[in-house]
């Protein structure tokens, strides 16, 4: 990386691999979920991912680029720790207690992938490019408050009853 765009262009590659990643993971958690409101969100912000990726192939299309050629190692390692965690034996609420926590972990890196996007495309002088990146943003941070809420709404004290 030579200047601020080649590190732009790598951030890119790198959110796109964690969406597609997230993509595949999703579908676990909902199917592991008891809870129909946590399933329903899953199933919601699954939609939102799929929108994620075609905006990021949008972006790359229009700065000529490929979104595909890196690997996001962070998210490997959220998704396989997320996994590991649906395979532990414990009772519906607490599973779906832990489901919210795992989500969580995912949305947080998000959070910070698209803030940093979206700061260096501004920096560029990509404000269209800007704007997309912060639209995807305010969705990420609207996922992660729908997950707060369901857990200090119910889902942690059904967990520690």
């Amino acid at each position: 990386m030579k200047n601020l765009k080649d590190l732009f262009e790598h951030e890119l590659k790198d959110l796109y691999s964690a969406e597609n990643q997230i993509l595949r993971a999703m579908p676990k958690l909902k199917d592991t979920a008891s809870d129909d409101k946590l399933k329903k969100a899953i199933e919601k912000h699954l939609k939102e991912t799929e929108k994620h990726v075609q905006r990021l192939e949008e972006i790359c299309e229009e700065m000529g680029i490929k979104p595909t050629g890196e690997t996001c190692k962070a998210m490997q390692g959220l998704v396989k720790e997320a996994e590991s965690f649906l395979k532990e034996d414990a009772e519906k609420e607490v599973m779906d207690a832990g489901i919210i926590a795992e989500a969580q972990r995912v949305e947080h890196y998000e959070i910070s992938g698209y803030g940093t996007a979206v700061r260096l495309a501004k920096e560029l002088g990509l404000d269209k490019i800007a704007d997309k990146l912060q639209k995807t943003l305010d969705e990420e941070y609207k996922a992660d408050n729908t997950l707060t809420d369901m857990a200090e709404d119910r889902l942690n004290r059904k967990a520690k009853a």
